[in-house]
């Protein structure tokens, strides 16, 4: 593995940060410019239908990102020998964002279901916690997580 890893070190390296600029990008990006141009649509429907296309289109985006980056991070941990430290950290970090990633994928799941359906209050419930605060739970792991890969390259 460790051969193998020397030999594409620069392409699996590449691709690991690759993933987390998009994952962690684009959940910036929704946050901090679309979200609050979304919030002056004055219309309650089209905000919220508006609101779910955007945020499904972000989640079935970094859906394989997040794959790749997994597979890129064991690649890397396994290839140059990590251990101990700031990569347990780091995992720790990308796992708790994957299983919130994953709780706020059913959320939206479910609102759109219920938005389909004409529940506007039950969709717009289901989603209420996503901007506000597993949203930006998310930006700020992902950072730190990035940060913490910066210092374990050097």
């Amino acid at each position: 593995m460790q051969t193998w890893f020397e030999n594409y070190k620069t392409i699996i390296i590449f691709l690991h940060i690759l993933s987390a600029v998009v994952w962690v990008g684009g959940m910036i990006a929704i946050k901090f410019a679309v979200h609050p141009v979304i919030q002056t649509i004055e219309e309650p429907n089209i905000r919220l239908g508006t609101n779910l296309h955007i945020v499904g289109r972000l989640f079935n985006l970094v859906m394989p990102f997040i794959a790749l980056s997994l597979i890129c991070a064991l690649i890397i941990i396994k290839g140059a020998g990590y251990a101990g430290g700031f990569i347990h950290l780091k995992e720790a970090i990308w796992t708790i964002m994957s299983l919130n990633y994953m709780y706020m994928y059913i959320q939206r799941s479910k609102a759109q279901t219920l938005f389909n359906r004409g529940d506007l209050a039950g969709a717009k419930a289901k989603m209420r916690l996503l901007p506000t605060i597993l949203l930006p739970i998310n930006i700020v792991l992902g950072v730190i997580a990035i940060f913490l890969g910066v210092m374990l390259r050097g």
